[in-house]
């Protein structure tokens, strides 16, 4: 549901698409008569209220079920403007990371009880800047494990698991270099993982942040490719434990307060680097032994007329429906 919200402001031509009608827009889509079965959720305004009453999530609940859809993953409001802040900033900084993991787990209890939410993690990430990151790389990775640690044990008594998602916006896990070290030093395998996203990890070959962490050149063919991608998701599956189908054009964009990321594009732009159900089967080896019960469509920061068409619903379907034969 997050595409509603990531990248949107009010009083633009791009403001934020209420939950109700991405609900409409996931229900009305049919490839074949297969349907989607369910969504993942941003836990924040205007889509939720990360302190709304039991009941108030109940009934969001409710209104989910009533659609025949199940709850996934969810987002937990790690961001500065949300409920959070950096996980690597000042010591109130890290104090109000955790605390959104407090909230989104509250929030996780409570969908579970009810029957909507049986599988999914709670995604994160570093919340603050490549360029903040880069004034004490080894000193602020080591926050970011600290806080992250905490946040674990928070999840872990809760019996949710993290995913940091693998964005080239967010410090100590610009590259992919970078996210290993970063997971690596939170030391919490089996509670704190990577969620991988076709699109934002497609940066991470490019070296984008990191031109050091590179594994492949402009101009690269597939007999190039793949190797490539052999050792980038060799190195990060044993951490994955969500995944987001996604195409990626090459390039980088941003809206809003949120920074330039990897580009989310249709699964069937022309300029589309990815063969997606081919790529997404290196990330989904073995997904069982990782407890990935499910996959997500990400289109971050598409342009509204775009996510207000059937047909980008459609496309999407029919491509994770590929992903899933895969």
């Amino acid at each position: 549901m997050w595409p509603g919200l990531v990248g949107k402001e009010p009083g633009t031509d791009h403001p934020p698409i209420s939950l109700d009608r991405m609900i409409e827009l996931t229900t009305s889509a049919d490839v074949d008569g297969r349907e989607f079965d369910g969504i993942d959720l941003f836990l924040f305004h205007p889509h939720l209220d990360p302190d709304a009453s039991d009941s108030e999530i109940r009934a969001l609940a409710d209104k989910i079920a009533a659609a025949g859809l199940k709850v996934g993953s969810l987002v937990a409001p790690v961001w500065p403007g949300t409920v959070g802040a950096s996980a690597f900033g000042s010591a109130d900084d890290r104090k109000k990371f955790v605390l959104a993991i407090e909230k989104a787990c509250r929030i996780a209890k409570i969908l579970n009880e009810h029957g909507v939410r049986e599988y999914g993690v709670i995604r994160i990430d570093s919340a603050g800047g490549v360029s903040d990151w880069a004034q004490d790389p080894v000193g602020n990775t080591k926050k970011i494990a600290e806080t992250w640690r905490e946040a674990g044990k928070i999840a872990e008594q809760a019996g949710e698991r993290l995913a940091a998602e693998g964005e080239i916006c967010w410090g100590g896990m610009h590259s992919w270099k970078a996210m290993l070290d970063t997971l690596e030093a939170t030391a919490m395998p089996k509670v704190v993982g990577f969620q991988a996203d076709l699109a934002h990890t497609y940066l991470y070959l490019m070296g984008y942040n990191a031109p050091e962490a590179a594994l492949l050149q402009p101009g690269y063919g597939s007999e190039e490719f793949w190797p490539a991608y052999k050792i980038l998701t060799d190195a990060l599956r044993p951490w994955t434990l969500d995944f987001h189908v996604a195409q990626n054009d090459g390039s980088v964009h941003g809206t809003g307060s949120h920074d330039k990321t990897g580009r989310h594009c249709p699964a069937d732009d022309p300029n589309g680097k990815l063969e997606i159900a081919k790529a997404s089967s290196y990330w989904l080896k073995d997904a069982d032994k990782r407890g990935i019960k499910h996959i997500c469509w990400d289109g971050c920061m598409f342009p509204n007329e775009t996510l207000e068409s059937a047909e980008t619903w459609k496309t999407i379907l029919a491509t994770m429906i590929k992903v899933d034969e895969a």
